[in-house]
């Protein structure tokens, strides 16, 4: 992932579990959790930051939990990854 790493600690208090030094260490986690719930102006700024390419690396790597369905639904539309009702299942902690 290319990008300015520095300037993506904006979005740490998405991660307010951990302080932004420990959430800083996971890139992936705070973009898909802005993507998740970030404010309108949020997501706006991220997309700048990372591009369309970073986006859908997450979505493509992105683990049980890290999204919410409505989410999961308008990222895939957003990105061009799913046509109308033919978006994939959200990831699941088991799979078969």
């Amino acid at each position: 992932m290319t990008f300015d790493r520095e300037a993506l600690k904006t979005f740490t208090k998405y991660i307010w579990w951990k302080s932004p030094d420990d959430a800083g260490a996971f890139p992936e986690r705070i973009i898909a959790q802005v993507m998740n719930i970030g404010d309108w102006n949020d997501v706006c700024a991220l997309v700048k930051l990372v591009g369309d390419n970073v986006l859908r690396d997450v979505i493509a790597h992105a683990e049980n939990g890290w999204f919410n369905e409505r989410s999961w639904h308008y990222w895939h539309y957003r990105l061009g990854l799913a046509e109308v009702d033919c978006v994939p299942p959200l990831p699941t902690r088991y799979k078969d």
